[in-house]
């Protein structure tokens, strides 16, 4: 252990490479638990601290990678001991404090729970910080009141990876689920994750044209954001709901008063960043239980290493993913 391999971002001017370095245990920030890595699930926050137009970064360098799972070496925290599996997402990791891309990690032990009973740790970054989100976001969902007797979820960018999970977490929990998604060769894929039906993107438009549509679907899951956000909303049905969590769309949208003054629709922003801890571990041990993904997880995972990092980062910038991929590191 003397050193180890990790990927490494560095910014030369305006410019940004990463390269696979050794590194030390002095070279890793301070922290209450040191952390073999396992495995570290690749996300489109990823993709964003590895080009400079992407501003998630605070200072270079950084280990990238917001979520990992792995084996606990030494701790000076009494809720973990040596060989405890743990987990670790969101927080600062992978942004402001060098994070799974590595083969170890120090990590500050507010940040970690421990690894939920029913998962390994290979699923739990099969799940990670996409199928965190898209469990977050059923939650808040039912939450607000959006139940399986109530209609159709429709879920958006359906093949990405909180999308994905969003409809096996969905089925799995008795809703009859619509996927939409730009690639619609993947239609049979989805269905065998739960779909009930699966549209492209310009379906969700439907046809209405003024400010609000026909009373679709009783939920959402956005994961996209941007301008569809607006044909969304205007297209749920009274009392219904859209669990916001992402970005790949754009940050822009348009939209009016109507769906919320005249339907009672709730706009629902998901952060999986900073979740409360006890919010956090329920929802993690019910990913672990009763709405584990399973047909994501044996569908949709692949495994790369260190040295395929680039390739599969650049796949997620460019929309191209399918399902999660994780980085084996042990």
């Amino acid at each position: 252990m003397e050193t180890f391999k990790a990927y490494v971002i560095r910014r030369s001017g305006e410019s940004l490479a990463g390269q696979i370095e050794e590194m030390s245990l002095g070279g890793l920030p301070e922290g209450d638990v040191l952390v073999k890595v396992h495995y570290s699930g690749v996300n489109f926050k990823d993709g964003l601290a590895s080009v400079p137009e992407g501003k998630v970064v605070k200072e270079y360098p950084i280990i990238p990678g917001i979520d990992l799972a792995g084996e606990v070496v030494s701790s000076s925290h009494p809720d973990f001991r040596e060989g405890d599996p743990v987990l670790c997402t969101g927080y600062g990791l992978g942004t402001a404090h060098h994070g799974g891309f590595s083969e170890y990690a120090r990590i500050p032990a507010d940040w970690l729970l421990p690894l939920p009973a029913g998962l390994s740790l290979r699923e739990a970054m099969g799940i990670g910080t996409a199928g965190f989100t898209a469990a977050l976001s059923v939650d808040r969902l039912m939450h607000c009141g959006v139940t399986p007797e109530a209609g159709t979820v429709l879920v958006t960018g359906a093949t990405g990876g909180v999308g994905s999970f969003a409809v096996d977490i969905l089925a799995r929990a008795g809703f009859e689920v619509t996927a939409s998604t730009g690639k619609t060769s993947q239609e049979e894929w989805l269905k065998r994750l739960g779909a009930a039906d699966v549209i492209g993107r310009e379906d969700v438009a439907g046809s209405g044209a003024g400010p609000l549509g026909k009373q679709r679907w009783a939920g959402a899951v956005d994961p996209v954001g941007g301008p569809g956000l607006e044909d969304i909303l205007k297209n749920i049905r009274y009392g219904g709901a859209v669990a916001l969590s992402g970005l790949t769309g754009g940050t822009a949208f348009n939209s009016t008063v109507h769906p919320f003054i005249l339907r009672g629709v709730q706009l629902l922003g998901i952060d999986s960043v900073f979740c409360p801890k006890d919010w956090r571990t329920r929802v993690w041990n019910k990913l672990g239980q009763e709405w584990k993904p399973e047909r994501a997880l044996s569908a949709g995972i692949k495994e790369a290493s260190l040295e395929d990092l680039p390739e599969v980062l650049q796949s997620v910038l460019q929309g191209k993913a399918v399902g999660r991929t994780v980085i084996r590191l042990a």
